[in-house]
């Protein structure tokens, strides 16, 4: 019987020929922390004893960054001091985000990776199977190299079809998670498939892997080919090229066919789920819009902005922030002029890093506020305040309501 990509990943990282449904004890490739979740997770270490895995462990101050109170700093510099004595890598503040680091320089196709985050599944986009674990289970990680997994279940999600103008990834994996709902992949893998996403460009992968949390799902999985060459060729890492991809006979829980030929797309407060085309949510008063975070922080994602605002304003009483995901990004994004566009359209340029996304420091939202945001989530209170409201969009979505200061097609500016 033929194997997913889950299945092909895991019997080579456990040792054992394994299926849907097995548990698992796999060594571990990479093993990522943020400062929101790696002080907890620092103390687990200490407790369990010796460490086998440092040269395998990465930190990152990226939540809040620069960090906005004592108490973060103080937290930030426990774990610059634990990664030195240990001798573990570390990322200080002004970086980037975990995410978008751990792919540009660490995770491979054919990896097996864990991370402190929930967002962690976005290095399926490489051909690797990543995921978020708590604090402690990546204590274990760390400590030992290896923790024990059930192997998911797969649902093979197949795209075909040419993006019609002004349709992102981000507005395809904002439908297929209206499909199959919030709660719909509990604990399963997700493998795109199909001639959308053979001619998606790494971008648009990590976008949509980046989301795959939000079904609920374990995993997001892409097979490895000409397009993750590139990437990993363009971040210096050519060599760690390998194919990875499904056996023709591979057997899916479930398959999901859809067109690509749909509309731009938001979800509306306070459910990622909350699925509707822009077309019914033109018009509603926007205060700020946000374009950045692991999910749309990337080069491609700031371009689009840029292009969108070449020549005009944003509205006089929108506030318009752009974070780059990583300090490569921020240095192209300058070196292209995008940011210089930005900024003379009345945008305002954050540190590489998260930004206003989980409401810790800038960006934080007044009461009763809205904000159209390229970020992951929307929950009440998720930029801080549970008072106002978030709508989720593609940068393209984004950008047209900062120019208009209401909810916008895209397609009107492109």
């Amino acid at each position: 019987m033929g194997k997913t990509i889950a299945e092909k990943i895991f019997s080579e990282k456990s040792g054992s020929d394994t299926y849907a449904g097995d548990i698992v004890v796999a060594e571990i490739d990479a093993i990522a922390l943020q400062d929101g979740t790696a002080p907890l997770a620092i103390r687990r270490i200490m407790e369990l004893g010796e460490v086998r895995a440092a040269d395998r462990t990465h930190f990152f101050v990226d939540h809040a960054a620069p960090s906005p109170r004592k108490e973060l700093s103080n937290d930030q510099k426990f774990i610059r001091e634990f990664a030195e004595k240990i001798k573990a890598d570390f990322s200080p503040p002004g970086e980037g985000i975990i995410h978008q680091l751990m792919v540009e320089k660490f995770v491979n196709p054919g990896d097996l990776a864990v991370g402190a985050d929930s967002h962690t599944c976005t290095y399926g986009a490489l051909g690797a199977f990543a995921t978020g674990m708590g604090s402690t289970d990546i204590a274990i990680a760390v400590v030992l190299g290896k923790n024990w997994f059930k192997v998911p279940e797969t649902f093979r999600i197949e795209i075909n079809g040419k993006l019609p103008e002004g349709v992102y990834p981000k507005d395809i994996i904002l439908t297929v998670i209206g499909k199959l709902g919030a709660d719909g992949a509990t604990y399963k893998a997700l493998e795109f498939h199909g001639e959308t996403i053979n001619t998606m460009h790494m971008d648009g992968r990590l976008t949509m892997a980046n989301m795959a949390i939000e079904c609920g799902a374990k995993a997001g999985l892409f097979k490895s080919d000409e397009v993750t060459k590139a990437f990993l060729a363009e971040m210096g890492r050519g060599n760690s090229f390998r194919e990875i991809k499904p056996d023709k006979d591979a057997e899916y829980e479930k398959e999901i066919h859809m067109d690509a030929d749909v509309e731009p797309v938001v979800a509306k407060p306070h459910n990622v789920d909350n699925i509707a085309p822009v077309s019914e949510v033109e018009g509603i008063k926007v205060d700020q819009v946000f374009v950045g975070t692991c999910t749309n922080g990337r080069l491609s994602d700031i371009e689009t902005v840029a292009r969108m605002l070449k020549g005009r304003k944003i509205k006089r009483d929108v506030r318009l922030i752009v974070a780059p995901a990583s300090r490569s990004i921020y240095v192209k994004a300058i070196e292209k002029g995008y940011l210089r566009t930005i900024v003379e359209g009345g945008g305002l340029i954050a540190p590489p890093g998260c930004a206003c996304c989980v409401g810790i420091h800038m960006g934080v939202l007044a009461d009763n506020e809205v904000c159209v945001s390229t970020q992951n989530r929307n929950f009440r209170g998720r930029m801080g305040n549970p008072d106002a409201e978030i709508y989720l969009a593609s940068p393209a979505t984004a950008a047209a309501t900062a120019i208009k200061g209401e909810i916008a097609d895209p397609r009107e500016f492109l």
